[in-house]
């Protein structure tokens, strides 16, 4: 083989690969988002799951794609883990379709309905096909099918350029003795592994191993090892892609992993050990593209009849390399990979922003519970709830700016702009939470007490925050119009016990029942009380517009303050009965 043959086999291999991924791209482009729709409504069956993964897998031609996108669908709870290993399992079988189509390429034969089946006859008709529709067409998805039909040419071309040009290798003594030293099988599976591993398809591999034996050098005894060792290579990219992710998705592309390394090593022996006792005479038989393609076929399919039934086995072993510990990481179910399907992604978001509210709220509860007796741990731990809400906000804004800028329908796009704002009230109430524990640290630094009349009508306006609190974030979280609309009657309320308690407490200075400090100190416990409950009013009105998109909350409560029997004056009638100030 000389120079310009080595650069032909460099070009006809770039061109496989080229296509491969192209072919593989306009694949998921077209299905993508039906195949992910159909994925995420998976049965716990093992049946199910494994028809599954090798449907999506001979549609899209790769398992890589599928197991990376059954990573994203753990790492995101959409998926379960025992879903997953049975779809990854389908996937493996679902692989060997390409190899398959590519043996067409192997084909030999001079009647006419065998020169229409190999590739290389009807590919110029689909090349021209695809650019047509590639180049001149607008209708997205037929721009779709032309980058499939193209990639699928140009994948052809590579194939029979690497064909053509490791012909003359099958001349070579010394390209003879390379595959006499790939009948160590070990040898053989660390080749396959470390080829696949690089290239990060076993479907593209195969089709490499398969353009090979076009020398006539490479016997089906140096092949079935190699053909072992793709599939441990293939793993790759899975795990690859379940790094930053939580421990389901990492396990899923581990349980990927020791699917095909328990399938290598039994089969490997097995295959060994029987060879040695029967001598098999197909072993030292040449291999051609169709008796390899057979072999991916028989390997994987034989792994999964083996592992299928010890699925649990395999979930127990990934559980036991990645234990959990008993902590849920919300944040981690903001996954990019589900950028393609916005409506799942949007769903994960309010996941995460219901987390984040129910943060909020524990730390206003627990700064409110300071005001009556400063204690440090729980100061440490209104702390902690605020920094997890400075946590939350910047994982959902980034993550709802980048998929924003996808192509979102508009109702999706109105969800994640209205997210987008309630993560922002949210963290406002956790930042109030933080000025009144600065305030009840205050007080019990330099023991401070209010008098008693002050401390009555704190407790009452204490009250009535947290009840908005608590109203505010379940109409949230349980998207609860009900109590929702409860909210603004009693931010009403608020908002008249601040103008009421202020007036009190200014008695009480100018009776010099209370100093200034004090004056302050309660001056500012009143503003953020009332500003708390100003954050709440907004979250509510946003649940109700999102329910009503075309409600203005600005002229429906207008209307509701001044009609005298609306349910708004009802109800606040109610809320001014339950929080009003005595005095003694």
């Amino acid at each position: 083989m000389d120079l310009f043959g080595v650069l032909a086999l460099i070009g006809g291999l770039a061109l496989f690969l080229f296509g491969m991924n192209l072919m593989g791209t306009g694949l998921e482009k077209s299905a993508g988002n039906k195949l992910k729709g159909l994925l995420e409504r998976l049965t716990s069956t093992k049946l199910n799951g494994f028809i599954m993964g090798s449907g999506v897998t001979a549609i899209i031609q790769s398992s890589s794609a599928t197991t990376v996108m059954v990573v994203g669908f753990v790492n995101s709870g959409i998926m379960t883990l025992k879903q997953a290993i049975h779809v990854i399992m389908g996937a493996n079988v679902g692989t060997t379709v390409t190899a398959w189509v590519l043996s067409l390429a192997g084909i030999q034969g001079s009647s006419l309905f065998v020169r229409l089946l190999k590739p290389s006859s009807f590919t110029p008709i689909l090349a021209l096909i695809g650019i047509i529709y590639y180049m001149f067409v607008k209708n997205r998805r037929k721009k779709d099918i032309g980058l499939i039909l193209l990639g699928f040419a140009i994948l052809i071309y590579g194939m029979e350029a690497m064909s053509e040009a490791v012909e003359p290798l099958g001349r070579m003594e010394g390209f003879r003795n390379l595959f006499l030293v790939f009948s160590n099988p070990i040898l053989g599976v660390l080749v396959g592994a470390i080829v696949t591993g690089i290239i990060q398809s076993s479907s593209a591999s195969v089709g490499i191993l398969q353009a090979l034996s076009a020398t006539g050098q490479i016997t089906m005894g140096a092949a079935i090892p190699i053909i072992m060792g793709q599939n441990i290579g293939t793993c790759v990219t899975a795990l690859i892609s379940s790094v930053g992710t939580n421990k389901n998705a990492r396990r899923a592309a581990l349980v990927h992993l020791y699917f095909n390394m328990i399938g290598t090593i039994v089969f490997l022996t097995l295959f060994t050990i029987l060879n040695n006792i029967f001598e098999f005479s197909f072993v030292n038989r040449t291999a051609n593209h169709v008796s390899i393609a057979i072999a991916h076929s028989l390997f994987n399919i034989l792994c999964t009849i083996m592992l299928l039934p010890m699925s649990e086995s395999l979930e127990k072993l990934a559980y036991k390399t990645i234990p959990d510990d008993n902590k849920q990481d919300k944040v981690s179910l903001l996954d990019s990979r589900l950028f393609s399907t916005p409506s799942i992604a949007i769903s994960r978001s309010r996941e995460v922003a219901v987390e984040m509210a129910v943060t909020s709220m524990e730390a206003i509860k627990l700064a409110l519970e300071l005001i009556n007796g400063y204690d440090e741990n729980k100061a440490q731990m209104v702390n902690d709830a605020e920094h997890r809400t400075d946590m939350y906000e910047d994982a959902l804004g980034t993550y709802l700016v980048k998929l924003s800028s996808q192509n979102l329908s508009a109702d999706d796009s109105t969800e994640a702009a209205k997210i987008l704002f309630l993560i922002g009230e949210f963290e406002r109430i956790a930042d109030y939470a933080m000025d009144i524990t600065e305030s009840a640290k205050e007080l019990h630094d330099k023991e401070w007490e209010f008098s008693e009349p002050a401390k009555k009508e704190l407790s009452v306006m204490v009250s009535a925050v947290n009840e908005v609190v608590e109203t505010a974030i379940q109409a949230f979280t349980e998207n609860n119009l009900s109590l929702a609309a409860k909210v603004d009657p009693l931010e009403e309320v608020i908002d008249e016990l601040k103008s009421t308690l202020k007036k009190q407490h200014v008695i009480r200075l100018q009776n010099n029942e209370c100093t200034i400090g004090l004056g302050f100190v309660f001056s500012d416990l009143l503003t953020v009380l009332e500003r708390i409950s100003d954050h709440c009013s907004n979250i509510a009105g946003c649940v109700i517009e999102m329910s009503h998109d075309s409600m203005n909350m600005h002229d429906y409560l207008y209307k509701a303050k001044h009609d005298p029997n609306s349910e708004f004056m009802q109800q606040f009638r109610e809320y001014s009965m339950k929080y009003a100030i005595t005095r003694d």
